[in-house]
């Protein structure tokens, strides 16, 4: 009877390294504040003193939108709205607070927003909504929504400095209980994309290869994990291009 084949080892830690999780800290403590995220942080901070019910956070991916909807949560009891909650929450009114998040991208009733967005202004129910896009580029099909939004305290989280993506690093490290040589993250903070999306799928990219490997995180695996996102950008660059082709 012929013997099995042995598994190859580095497949073997390739999939232990896709099947680890990691639970992320969104606690108040675990927000790292700078200079672009600032009054956003600090508006969350001061509620419930809100001289105004609504409040909108703009920007990009993994800009800390969602860790900052998860302390206001905290803070006040607010509850996650659903897609199909919206008109319903409105009829029947009250004042516990809500969070509604990716109100630009996700398949929201239109109506319903209206209407509780009508029932936080006149109960002054808290209401803390979350979006990438400027709400002038909301894919709403009637000003309604729009005209209530441009109402709200609009507060906008942006990436600033090397200083702001080397904590994010950190953070993200120490969520996964990883210790990085301070010089392999200045090494990347130089030389990748500079988005907060950029440092989360380097994160990642960088934690999987190091499994894979069962080293620790080096110089050469951040090289290669940058390279590799070089590619990667490269090939969706080309496949934009050809998707404009065939469209002409």
């Amino acid at each position: 009877m012929a013997a099995s084949a042995s598994p190859d080892i580095g497949t073997v830690k390739e999939q232990l390294a896709l099947e680890l999780g990691h639970t992320a800290a969104q606690g108040e403590g675990d927000f790292l504040v700078g200079e672009g995220n600032a009054l956003a942080h600090s508006r969350i901070m001061a509620f419930p003193q809100w001289s105004d019910a609504i409040t909108l956070l703009t920007g990009p991916a993994k800009s800390g939108k969602s860790h900052l909807a998860r302390i206001f949560a905290d803070r006040s009891g607010a509850l996650f709205a659903a897609t199909t909650d919206l008109e319903n929450l409105a009829t029947q009114g009250g004042t516990a607070p809500l969070i509604i998040e990716d109100v630009d991208r996700l398949d929201y009733d239109e109506a319903g927003l209206f209407h509780l967005l009508n029932q936080s202004m006149r109960e002054q129910r808290p209401i803390l909504l979350t979006a990438r896009e400027d709400v002038a580029n909301w894919p709403l099909a009637t000003d309604d929504v729009r005209s209530r939004m441009r109402r709200a305290a609009a507060f906008t989280l942006e990436l600033t400095d090397d200083i702001q993506l080397s904590q994010m690093f950190v953070k993200l490290f120490g969520d996964r209980q990883i210790a990085v040589d301070p010089k392999i993250i200045a090494y990347l903070v130089a030389r990748m994309e500079r988005s907060t999306e950029e440092v989360v799928i380097l994160t990642d990219l960088m934690d999987r290869m190091a499994l894979g490997k069962g080293t620790a995180i080096t110089r050469s695996i951040a090289a290669d994990a940058l390279d590799r996102r070089r590619a990667a950008r490269g090939q969706a660059s080309q496949e934009q291009d050809r998707e404009v082709e065939d469209d002409e």
